[in-house]
């Protein structure tokens, strides 16, 4: 029997976790698939992450495009990055948008900087990070104000993840930038998700002191080899529990946060 009060437990504490690490600022969001109904998915109204606190603060939407369901008002406008990439990838099962500042400048140098795993909790990066500009997805009756706030902004987005041909239900690529944004993040669990999201912005903070350090002293960075890459990866997609359980412990005793729906389980 599906608990729906556990998952609505964990994406509050998920939500708490994210503002805790910096990766979340007043607008950033993370949605899960809902257990019992895989054409709904589960993410907050409009607030902030850090007071999401109970369901009253969550709605429910359909994957197939956005539209609110079971009594939800509202919600983020940029819903539809979550409703297209979990109608494209049935294996996602939650999505993270981040503005965070350590990754933007990586989507706006163009092609001679890009994202590169540069040590081993970032293997899931892979072989290069895609870079969403939503100026080749706009129409011309298109606001440009960079949102991705329709279902054609969402599904280009999600096409820019492109397919993993050995799983074709699972993205190529779990992490796209976007251009002058931030960047998406997928995972099979929040708490996938979660651990990719951070891992991303935390690598995006070590590759720059490294560019940084060498562009002062000389020399280039070491990047992940290509097999360091896939077998990090490997490893990165099993040991997320581990900074999972320890994050929960941090955002329930610093005092910021209130889940009112408890602890989430086997945290």
């Amino acid at each position: 029997m599906v608990n729906i009060t556990a998952t609505l437990s964990t994406l509050i504490t998920a939500n708490h976790i994210l503002h805790h690490l910096n990766v979340l600022d007043s607008m950033g969001h993370i949605s899960v698939r809902n257990p019992a109904n895989n054409s709904t998915f589960f993410i907050a109204l409009q607030l902030g992450p850090a007071v999401v606190s109970g369901p009253g603060d969550i709605g429910e939407y359909l994957v197939e495009d956005a539209s609110p369901v079971n009594g939800t008002e509202g919600g983020y406008a940029e819903r539809y990055i979550h409703s297209e990439i979990l109608k494209r990838y049935p294996d996602v099962v939650s999505v993270v948008h981040s503005h965070s500042e350590d990754v933007l400048p990586y989507t706006v140098v163009g092609s001679s900087v890009g994202v590169q795993p540069v040590y081993h909790m970032a293997g899931f990066l892979g072989d290069n990070v895609p870079n969403f500009d939503i100026e080749t997805a706009y129409n011309d009756s298109s606001p440009r104000d960079m949102l991705v706030n329709s279902i054609q902004l969402g599904a280009a987005l999600a096409a820019t993840l492109g397919v993993n041909q050995s799983q074709p239900s699972s993205p190529l690529h779990p992490t796209v930038l976007q251009r002058g944004h931030g960047f998406v993040t997928t995972g099979e669990s929040v708490e996938q998700a979660v651990d990719y999201a951070y891992y991303a912005t935390s690598n995006a903070r070590v590759q720059t002191n490294a560019l940084l350090l060498t562009g002062a002293v000389g020399g280039g960075v070491q990047y992940l080899s290509e097999q360091e890459r896939r077998d990090c990866r490997n490893m990165n997609a099993w040991i997320a529990f581990k900074p999972w359980k320890q994050w929960v412990w941090e955002v329930e005793r610093s005092g910021m946060y209130v889940n009112e729906l408890g602890t989430p389980p086997d945290a």
